[in-house]
């Protein structure tokens, strides 16, 4: 296949501004910008092999670009696309697991709602009350607040939600129950799935994390 080499190619007025104008100064098409982006955070796609895959369609696209891609824009389109998520459902099952980041291991924090839609994420050096407090403000300030939230047995947790609702005028409903909190735990288990084959190197701007090599 006659390889081809990608011209830039001005982003629709859709584009929120701030992304417009990051993809203006990169020298490919838009196309291939997102959906390089898009598979590498989607699979377990190294930056290597997305260069190959361009390759094969006959467009010439070195591995650092597709970082310099990643690194640019993924916060950008998370910044766009939350203004735009769906409500998420008022009983929520929180749980924190351990992710490898740059190298260092961190506890990333998240909770799904009973359909299984992820209410935020945080990522947090230490698994203690400071860090799951921290999470509980962030997702409720990002979100309705919730009736219920369900827990494991982890008491950092338990005291974290004790501590918000001394000074709420209604308390969240807290429940401590590993079976119900299974749907976070096998949602943990799918992005440690994506995360292990690149060696668990990720970058923190997304809940299933982003990797880096």
């Amino acid at each position: 296949m006659t390889k081809m080499m990608a011209k830039t190619k001005t982003p629709g007025k859709a584009l929120p501004a701030g992304i417009g104008k990051v993809l203006k100064r990169l020298h490919y098409p838009l196309e291939v910008i997102v959906l390089c982006v898009r598979w590498y955070v989607a699979y377990s796609l190294s930056l290597r092999n997305l260069e190959e895959m361009m390759a094969e369609r006959g467009i010439e696209v070195d591995h650092s670009s597709v970082h310099r891609w990643v690194i640019k824009l993924v916060p950008l389109f998370e910044k766009a696309f939350r203004r735009h998520k769906r409500p998420v459902g008022k009983s929520w099952r929180m749980d924190e697991t351990y992710v490898k980041v740059k190298g260092q291991w961190k506890y990333l924090y998240r909770a799904v709602d009973r359909q299984g839609n992820t209410v935020d994420f945080l990522l947090r050096a230490h698994r203690d009350k400071a860090a799951a407090r921290r999470y509980l403000e962030k997702a409720i300030d990002r979100n309705s607040e919730p009736d219920t939230i369900t827990v494991d047995k982890s008491g950092a947790n338990l005291a974290a939600l004790e501590a918000l609702n001394t000074e709420r005028s209604t308390p969240i409903k807290v429940r401590q129950n590993k079976y119900l909190n299974n749907i976070v735990e096998q949602d943990h288990r799918a992005i440690k799935r994506i995360i292990k084959p690149m060696m668990g190197s990720v970058c923190s701007h997304h809940p299933g994390g982003h990797r880096t090599q």
